[in-house]
């Protein structure tokens, strides 16, 4: 449906901050399922306004977008002060979309992509925060925080914030201080335990 995805691509920007209105493109098809403006919206408003986040929160925050697509959720990130964004995606042809939204917003050395399977990440440091976004349906978010905390991305304080498709039933191994429903997702979020 080539009229669906070009005004999907075309509605897909940067929501704030001084990256505000940038473009992001997305790859064809709907192998790649981009977190919707007004889901991003609702994350980060709540977020940043939240009593557990705040700009606190979101300024100099190293942040993991997981199972990144087109980067949207780490640029809007970069965007409202994180220090640091890495990009990890195994799918080339996300990973060609995401190269070319980092190198069109321009964060210099504050974006990284890695091209690996979250599922089977390299070793890396603690971060900050921790967005998951995954395929909808398959279970998928508990086998990545297992990975990832194997592989040294997520500390006891790091702040998780998973999306699932609505009704797949998702608990996290703490209690969560923050859930929300919009449309046919779910944004859960929790601190530290994984």
């Amino acid at each position: 449906m080539p009229g669906r995805e070009a005004s999907l691509a075309a509605c897909m920007r940067i929501i704030a901050g001084t990256l505000r209105g940038k473009v992001l493109a997305a790859p064809a098809g709907l192998a790649t399922r981009p977190t919707a403006q007004r889901m991003r919206q609702a994350l980060f408003d709540m977020l940043m306004h939240a009593p557990w986040g705040g700009r606190v929160l979101m300024e100099g925050a190293e942040v993991l977008d997981a199972f990144a697509g087109t980067g949207a959720l780490g640029l809007e990130a970069i965007s409202r002060g994180a220090r640091s964004a890495t990009f990890m995606e195994n799918d080339a042809e996300a990973l060609a979309v995401l190269r070319a939204n980092v190198a069109a917003c321009r964060p210099g050395e504050r974006a990284r992509v890695v091209a690996a399977d979250v599922l089977r990440p390299p070793r890396g440091s603690a971060h900050s925060i921790v967005f998951l976004d995954p395929p909808y349906g398959l279970g998928l978010v508990p086998r990545a925080i297992d990975a990832l905390a194997n592989a040294g991305w997520i500390g006891t304080d790091t702040l998780l914030v998973a999306e699932t498709g609505r009704g797949e039933n998702f608990v996290p191994r703490a209690a969560p201080i923050a859930h929300r429903a919009h449309g046919a997702a779910e944004i859960t979020v929790w601190r530290g335990a994984f």
